[in-house]
């Protein structure tokens, strides 16, 4: 059976979520969606909210959602999977909207951590929401809302009608710092076209690399770019002067930054594992994401690893091509990363 595609909604308090949840529900792309409510307190209300449709809606009242809460969001999703399976109700996905507080980690661990609801469903992206007019406020007083622009594979800026332009474009500098791969969408009332929210495969590396190629390869400017024969060469000389200042610029942001890295050689298959199963080990809970694809030494096969957390998962998929730049890269995202050590480390794993 075909895994039931699962996105993931979050965003802080009053970003906008329940806006965008209730155009995916009511608007006309012809699919269904059973959604996951988790509203912080006894008391739900944002099921109330939600307009009347023909989905159903489950709530989690437990609040936040960690590891206490992974046990009631699988027994939901395993109750989803066997209404689907028995042709009771069928649903095309499900969405998952999370309480402005929670750390997405735990829900997208959910999906990689029980057998069973990881044969049924597969986890397609994490969609955060921002409130393009209180967010730099928020980031320099809540670590929950840095962590979940760090964890997005696609950011929706909302409430861009609050906000000039010029600061659009200092709040846009501010997001990539946090998160230097997710792409950025502006929108009001949470109007971002619906295909750039559902079906992305944002934990689909390979796909995402079939559509986006330099989707590993962070802006010019910013830290780990790797330059080649597609890049301006007027864009060169200020390089390094944008890599200076995107370092200090950290400080303001809780020490969450992304790290690009990359190594030209091929790698020991035992040295990568080794070092990213040790790195995920001490250093897991600070990790909030890592991708990557890596030529592997005596592998024709391109190995696409992520992280999430703790907890590591990786496989070959398809051939380098013929003539294909064979370089390993990966992006590491998280809090009090040392980028020169990571550097160290990945260089260590050479073949």
């Amino acid at each position: 059976m075909a895994q039931t595609p699962v996105t993931v909604l979050t965003g802080y308090l009053g970003a906008g979520k329940t806006t965008l949840l209730n155009r995916i529900l009511s608007e006309e792309h012809g699919k269904k969606y059973a959604v996951i409510v988790n509203e912080f307190g006894e008391i739900g209300i944002d099921n109330d909210l939600i307009v009347g449709a023909d989905e159903e809606v489950f709530e989690m009242n437990n609040g936040c959602v960690c590891c206490t809460v992974r046990g009631d969001l699988i027994r939901v999703v395993q109750g989803l999977m066997k209404r689907q399976t028995r042709g009771g109700g069928g649903f095309d996905g499900i969405v998952i909207e999370t309480t402005g507080l929670a750390d997405p980690g735990p829900v997208a661990q959910t999906f990689f951590v029980d057998e069973e609801v990881r044969s049924k469903a597969k986890l397609d992206s994490v969609t955060t929401v921002v409130d393009a007019k209180h967010i730099l406020l928020r980031l320099s007083d809540s670590r929950e809302a840095a962590e979940q622009i760090a964890f997005a594979d696609q950011i929706v800026l909302n409430k861009t009608d609050l906000v000039s332009e010029g600061d659009l474009a200092l709040i846009e500098a501010r997001l990539r710092r946090l998160n230097p791969l997710a792409p950025i969408h502006r929108a009001t009332r949470s109007n971002v076209p619906l295909d750039a929210i559902l079906g992305r495969g944002g934990f689909d590396l390979d796909r995402i690399l079939t559509l986006e190629p330099e989707f590993l390869n962070p802006a010019h400017g910013e830290a780990g770019h790797v330059h080649d024969e597609h890049c301006d060469d007027d864009h060169d000389h200020g390089h390094d002067h944008g890599h200076e200042h995107h370092h200090h610029d950290h400080e303001h942001d809780d020490d969450i930054k992304g790290v690009a890295l990359t190594l030209d050689k091929p790698v020991d298959a035992q040295k990568i594992t080794a070092w990213l199963n040790d790195l995920l080990a001490r250093q897991g809970p600070d990790i909030l994401r890592a991708k990557g694809i890596l030529n592997v030494k005596g592998d024709e096969r391109r190995l696409v690893f992520q992280a999430v957390h703790m907890i590591l998962e990786g496989d070959f998929q398809r051939d380098w091509k013929a003539g294909e730049n064979r370089t390993s890269r990966m992006v590491f995202i998280g809090r009090n990363l040392d980028e020169a050590l990571l550097r160290v480390g990945f260089q260590s794993c050479a073949a």
